[in-house]
């Protein structure tokens, strides 16, 4: 009975000293209470493991080697190699733990195995500023602080605990985003982000992606919800993570630069009657393509651009936009609006539109606009006419585009352009123009009227307009007889002319004198007479001439005078040249030579290259496909000049199967 009672004792001992092992600090060191714990070496909790057989005899009981007993508190002993060695030990501490069951209740104390208790804590009862991210939620809505050991001259981590978001269906306006404001200056790529609120409401934004900073290394921090958490660090200035919002309507709120300047409850009211697929934000509302019929009366003042294009809006309200007066860009392109669909006073309250955009409706007339437009696109409509009055103070205008409409001579009045005094850019393309109209603007900088009836340019239409610097006129009937001699030969700033898809015979006369890029192709152009381009100053950089009727002896010698030193792109491609044009050898600047597709049979020395001149020259391509060259005919050094073969482009040839 005496030896059951030791052994008891015995097994009591050992496994109140497993439990009561002390709690490794940071770094491997273990805590010491007490004077005499100061003193006594550190205990080793590695387990005993016997080196030799032997046993010791205690109180008439052999204990076998390795056994550990203890005789009396905070002190334990062994048998080892028959002998007994006894220590003192420190005295084991209360165990704290939290209560995970309870949704993460502050750590209650263990029962205590010694007098030797550590207390838990205090509850602090205001948060620390420099730890403001410690907390876990309760199920109740309350906080609790998680308390982990510390040492008192380490410095305390601030430690976020982030609950993972419960990532959010996959949405097609997001898609569409980039579609529907193309032509505005909304970024491409934002960053979800939240601002560390706990309701979830439509004042969410979307902002632009920053750079993550990086994650610390270490152990993740286990937390009462199981889930593991790295401290994370944020650079100063990086904003919280947001997770989008829906409406109650099941549409999602896409949100941009700052928050609403309307209340919630006043911002719904507006949302509740939009179409799904909008994607709104603080200064955007887009309803692009949603098959949107009519325009709900909108009221905020935060709102800048509203984008409605192609959709079956056919009238407007008097007052729907009268809500949205910092509205700057307004596109109500791709509807069914006609001249009953606005009413006298709808753009009265824009005072800041910039921007109107009325492409793609059944417009007859131009509505009455508001003088602080900038820009005015009503192309692809019905307009009948231009009066006077049509564009009555807008003096701010400088973008205008009527393009296919029904225009034409007798319905605009040479006053229709007066009040735009500031008007820089004017396109009038695919109309039924047959001359170039009159009464255009002094500042009229780039002038577009293509696709019309054109034949005719008459001497001093084009007189004030002395800033021009493009003029098109492709794709009409000019024939050079018809050009007046003076037309537009004292336009000193006209650098980019288009004359293609017209019917000339020949290279135009009095061309303006700072002309640098002449675009000729798709005529019937067989001649360029000599000294055309002798007046010129500096000189054309380019001159397109495919697609023409031009043959070897419709170039002479002098045809390229003037462009001697300024021509580094000549195009001649798809004509009935039988050889290398004269003249071709002067020009000291070219780049680039197209022959190709002619009827070129021999590529003669100096033609292309003057094998007296020992300086390369800076042809960087030259093509020659598709004529009647035999390549084995051409001289060594024809292309000598050229610094790389490769820029030489010789094959195909139509009868290349000759010398095959």
């Amino acid at each position: 009975m005496y030896r059951v009672l030791v052994t008891c004792l015995c097994l009591w001992a050992a496994v109140t000293l497993t439990e009561a092992k002390p709690p490794r600090r940071k770094g491997g060191q273990q805590p010491k209470h007490g004077k005499d714990a100061r003193d006594e070496p550190e205990y080793n909790d590695t387990p005993f493991l016997p080196e030799r057989t032997g046993q010791c005899l205690v109180n008439g009981i052999s204990l076998f080697e390795g056994a550990v007993w203890s005789p009396e508190p905070c002190n334990v002993c062994q048998c080892r190699a028959g002998a007994v060695s006894c220590r003192a030990v420190p005295c084991p501490r209360a165990a704290v733990q939290n209560d995970h069951q309870s949704g993460g209740q502050r750590a209650k104390k263990l029962p205590p195995h010694s007098e030797n208790t550590v207390e838990a804590p205090p509850k602090k009862k205001e948060k620390e500023k420099s730890r403001p991210a410690g907390k876990s939620k309760k199920p109740n809505g309350k906080a609790a602080t998680d308390s982990l050991p510390q040492r008192e001259e380490t410095a305390v981590t601030p430690v976020r605990v982030v609950e993972k978001p419960v990532a959010p269906p996959k949405r097609k306006p997001e898609a569409s985003l980039r579609t529907a404001v193309a032509g505005g200056s909304l970024p491409m790529a934002w960053a979800l982000e939240d601002d560390g609120d706990d309701d979830d409401d439509d004042s969410s934004m979307m902002r632009p992606a920053g750079r993550l900073a990086d994650l610390p290394t270490g152990r993740p921090v286990p937390i009462p919800t199981g889930r593991p958490v790295v401290p994370l660090t944020r650079r100063p200035g990086a904003l919280p993570s947001r997770r989008p919002v829906a409406l109650p309507t099941g549409r999602p709120v896409v949100r941009f630069n700052g928050r609403s300047t309307v209340p919630h409850a006043q911002r719904n009211s507006y949302m509740e009657s939009l179409p799904a697929g909008c994607l709104l934000s603080d200064s955007l509302i887009a309803c692009g393509s949603t098959g949107m019929g009519h325009l709900p009366i909108i009221k905020d003042t935060g709102v800048r651009t509203l984008y409605l294009a192609d959709n079956k809006i056919s009238k407007i309200p008097a007052r729907a936009l009268a809500g949205l007066p910092n509205l700057e860009w307004l596109d109500l392109s791709k509807n069914k609006l006609d001249d009953f669909s606005f009413s006298p006073g709808l753009f009265q309250n824009l005072t800041r539109l910039r921007r109107l955009n009325l492409d793609g409706n059944n417009l007859t007339k131009v509505p009455a606009l508001p003088s602080s437009l900038m820009e005015l696109k009503i192309n692809d409509n019905k307009l009948m006419g231009l009066t006077p009055n049509t564009f009555k103070g807008l003096f701010k205008l400088l973008t205008l585009e009527l393009e296919d409409n029904h225009f034409h001579d007798g319905n605009v009045s040479p006053l229709t352009f007066r009040p735009l005094r500031k008007l820089i850019y004017l396109r009038l393309d695919d109309n039924k123009f047959r001359a170039v109209p009159s009464g255009l603007p002094t500042s009229l900088q780039e002038l577009h009227l293509s696709d019309n009836r054109i034949e005719v340019v008459q001497a001093g239409v084009l007189n004030k307009t002395i800033n021009l610097r493009v003029l098109n006129l492709s794709h009409n009937k000019l024939r050079e007889d018809r050009i007046a001699p003076r037309a537009w030969i004292h336009l000193s700033k006209l650098d980019t002319l288009d004359l293609s898809h017209n019917k000339l015979v020949h290279v135009p006369s009095f061309l303006p004198v700072a002309l640098r890029q002449l675009t000729l192709h798709h005529n019937h152009i067989e001649r360029i007479p000599g000294y055309v381009f002798a007046h010129m100053r500096p000189g054309l950089d380019s001159l397109h001439l495919s697609y023409n009727r031009l043959r070897e002896d419709g170039v002479g010698e002098v045809s390229f005078l003037g462009l001697y030193n300024s021509l580094t792109e000549l195009l001649l491609d798809h004509n009935r040249l039988g050889s290398v044009p004269r003249g071709i050898l002067q020009l000291k600047a070219l780049q680039q030579l197209r022959l190709n597709n002619n009827f070129i049979s021999y590529v003669p020395l100096n033609a292309i290259c003057d094998t007296r001149v020992t300086e390369d020259s800076p042809l960087m391509s030259v093509h020659l496909e598709n004529n009647l060259i035999d390549r084995r005919l051409i001289p060594p050094t024809a292309f000598s000049c050229i610094k790389s073969y490769h820029s030489v482009v010789l094959r195909p040839q139509n009868y290349e199967d000759i010398y095959e």
